[in-house]
């Protein structure tokens, strides 16, 4: 049954990336520039950049265009970077490790902060502590990234110097040396995601905890911790799984601000870059990739609820 449902999910990628594609495509295609004139600079003459246009394909009518391109797609060939001189796939491999790197950290800090938060707040609801935290994490949720990111730059790089501003140091190069680049520019991404994951933590507990059985249970003598954290937590966990796959998706795609800020050389910066100088097979291949990544994350939550509440079942029909 569960082969079955993810056959059913993964065929039904095709038409969303699809979309996906015509969109990003034609909109791409409609913005003003002229990768050519990128090039060749503002001393190249007409017939030069009239010459550069026909060897990339870039005078053909933009179906032809779109259609060459998704053909390629289907097999596994992103296409030609026009800057970069080099396949698209290769250029997105070579990015995606420190934006992996920056969107795990921050999804692990953002849960690690929010549901124990959540939890508290549920646990004293309508107390000082509750409107403290609630008000906390819509604060977090209003501010925006970037001003997050520069502030913490400004106390913890230029005041006390405790960690560097910018910049990314690979796995390889030790793993202390790693997150101290990292931290930084995971905490500006993580906070909104936190805020957002401890009011639905917080909502979903208060469901649970009004219902019968977690009334049994401490009526039982159970102790109140195995009580929070066995039933309740477990029962109220299908809404805080589904905002946690969407804000891991969300940072991914989110990123883009926040390596921008911190010169990481991720995939937001790439994209960015290759927004500037008109690369559009690129822009085409990263964005392809980020949508392809969003829809396969919530797949696998919802595969992940079968797991968690064992009364969600794969229906064939």
């Amino acid at each position: 049954m569960l082969g079955w449902y993810v056959l059913k999910r993964v065929s039904s990628l095709l038409p969303v990336l699809l979309v996906v594609a015509v969109v990003v495509f034609v909109i791409i295609h409609l913005t003003p520039g002229d990768p050519a004139s990128v090039i060749l600079g503002s001393q190249a003459t007409e017939e030069e950049l009239a010459k550069l246009r026909e060897q990339l394909g870039l005078n053909l009518p933009i179906y032809l265009q779109f259609l060459q391109w998704f053909g390629g797609v289907l097999i596994g060939d992103l296409g030609y970077s026009i800057i970069m001189r080099m396949p698209v796939s290769e250029a997105i491999w070579e990015h995606l490790g420190p934006t992996v790197s920056l969107t795990l950290l921050a999804e692990g800090i953002a849960i690690l902060v929010a549901i124990p938060l959540g939890i508290a707040a549920a646990r004293n609801r309508g107390s000082w502590m509750d409107q403290m935290l609630m008000m906390t994490a819509l604060v977090g949720i209003s501010l925006p990234s970037f001003w997050i990111g520069l502030t913490l730059i400004l106390i913890f790089a230029v005041q006390l110097g405790w960690l560097p501003s910018s910049g990314y140091q690979p796995l390889s190069n030790g793993l202390v040396n790693h997150f101290k680049y990292l931290i930084l520019p995971a905490i500006t991404l993580g906070i909104m995601q936190a805020a957002l994951i401890a009011r639905i933590t917080r909502s979903s507990m208060l469901e649970v905890m009004n219902e019968n059985y977690i009334r049994t249970a401490e009526a039982k003598g159970l102790k109140q911790r195995k009580v929070i954290y066995k039933h309740a937590l477990r029962n109220a966990f299908v809404p805080i799984l589904t905002i946690i796959g969407l804000s891991f998706a969300t940072l991914i795609g989110g990123a883009v601000v926040t390596e921008t800020v911190f010169n990481i050389p991720g995939i937001g910066k790439l994209v960015v870059n290759s927004v500037v100088k008109r690369d559009y097979p690129v822009i085409q291949g990263a964005v392809l990739m980020i949508a392809g990544a969003y829809v396969f994350i919530n797949l696998i939550v919802d595969i992940l609820y079968a797991y968690i509440d064992p009364r969600i079942r794969f229906d064939k029909n």
